[in-house]
């Protein structure tokens, strides 16, 4: 475990890793319609999120279609999102892959594109055992000097981390976090207890994220904070400053827009809200496709009431001018009167 002592052995930047918290956007990744990068959109996207408050970005992660890039089209995205950073965040790259030798190459790939952490998940398909587990994410630290946060989402990889296997692999300091989809809100208290309070546990589902924070967790790797980045860091820092109350209020309003990113399987409704606000194309790359006609319809309104309740918490420039209105006074005293 990554003891208080040792923080200063990090740099700077590599501190701000061990000390993660808050909303960080799981950043899509842009296609132009023929299905190549676009990394336009993308160096956009990263600044966009930068000025909004984002404490670090997460690419070449799930929901940026990680299985369907190349070796060159990650090493691209991760070199884009650092230069832009610029050392004002850290930059987290996805490195994971059901195949270990796999997960080396490109966890070596994103250290040498100059990430600051790699983001590690539970190898998919082969369902190895919690032995096979801990040694493969030993092997990937044996091979980098980054800082690895952890992945566990069984969802999507049919296993998952067991707590002690976490606890075990955590005794080493390069092992700094957990982002955990589980949905398990019994689990926080008990790897808290486990792992101190140095160990980051970030939840990766936005439906529980605010009970995530209430149950020990320091934040949340965000697919809703691509939207609405400026309502997501009010709800963490109404829940820090212990207004529990104004926290759920402004949780409220994202509740609804994350039901409706959530319909179809990630990103493909993301991507298509975002080409609603002139960010990206809808694009998505096979196996998966872009949303059906009932999910637009359902998305757009949404999408559209969020632009016109909000306008200052949504990301980019819409296409609604209600956008460029002044915000509501009353709304916001309701909401308790934050503004980001």
């Amino acid at each position: 475990m990554l003891a208080s002592s040792e923080l200063a052995t990090f740099p700077a930047i590599d501190r701000s890793v061990a000390k993660l918290s808050g909303y960080v956007p799981a950043l899509p990744t842009p296609f132009n319609e023929t299905g190549a990068v676009d990394g336009a959109a993308f160096a956009r996207l990263c600044d966009m999120q930068i000025r909004q408050g984002a404490t670090a970005l997460v690419v070449c992660g799930t929901t940026g279609e990680a299985p369907t890039l190349s070796p060159a089209e990650q090493v691209a995205l991760i070199r884009t999102a650092v230069e832009v950073a610029h050392g004002r965040l850290p930059v987290i790259a996805g490195g994971g892959s059901n195949s270990t030798a796999h997960a080396i190459e490109l966890t070596r790939h994103a250290e040498a594109a100059g990430a600051n952490a790699v983001l590690s998940v539970v190898p998919y398909y082969n369902k190895p055992t919690q032995t096979g587990l801990e040694a493969h994410f030993a092997s990937i630290a044996q091979s980098t000097g980054l800082p690895i946060i952890l992945y566990d989402v069984p969802s999507r990889t049919g296993c998952g981390l067991a707590d002690e296997t976490i606890a075990r692999l955590a005794e080493n300091r390069q092992f700094v976090g957990l982002k955990d989809a589980t949905g398990d809100m019994s689990r926080p208290p008990r790897l808290r207890a486990l792992l101190g309070s140095d160990f980051r546990l970030l939840s990766g589902d936005d439906a529980t994220a605010l009970a995530f924070l209430a149950q020990g967790g320091n934040g949340c790797i965000s697919v809703t904070s691509n939207i609405l980045p400026g309502l997501c860091r009010n709800v963490f820092q109404a829940y820090r400053e212990g207004d529990t109350g104004s926290a759920h209020r402004w949780a409220l309003p994202a509740s609804r827009l994350t039901a409706a990113l959530f319909s179809e399987t990630n990103p493909a409704p993301l991507k298509y809200a975002l080409s609603l606000l002139g960010l990206m194309a809808a694009t998505v790359r096979l196996p998966l496709v872009g949303v059906g006609e009932v999910t637009k319809a359902m998305l757009a309104p949404i999408i559209e009431q969020t632009c016109v309740d909000y306008p200052e918490f949504v990301i980019g420039e819409g296409r609604w001018p209600a956008r460029t209105q002044a915000r509501n006074p009353a709304r916001l005293v309701a909401l308790g009167g934050r503004l980001s």
